[in-house]
């Protein structure tokens, strides 16, 4: 799904929004994350996962092609951990097991 297939949900789902509400909605909602994650805070929806931000030390890498050491600073990268309902809804089969 794409944001205009989200947009078009959210306008469908809600009659009383237009496009161009849904559309501000979904953009309001984005940044939000964005600004929170850009600030180091954790985001959790709840039965859907948390996003976080997780640090990768400064690393020597390698060039594919040539095979040359070259390296890679360090990082901060975003982190999604699913949550419960969500991981029941992709793997249905191990709804038994223990969390």
């Amino acid at each position: 799904m794409v944001r205009s297939e989200l947009v078009a949900r959210l306008a469908r789902a809600n009659p009383h929004l237009t496009r161009a509400e849904a559309d501000c909605a979904v953009e309001a909602l984005l940044a939000a994350i964005v600004d929170a994650l850009a600030e180091g805070r954790r985001v959790e929806l709840r039965g859907f996962g948390a996003f976080s931000v997780r640090a990768r030390d400064g690393r020597i890498g390698r060039n594919p092609r040539s095979g040359t050491a070259v390296p890679v600073a360090p990082k901060r990268v975003v982190y999604f951990r699913p949550g419960k309902e969500l991981r029941l809804r992709l793997n249905p089969g191990l709804a038994d097991e223990g969390d």
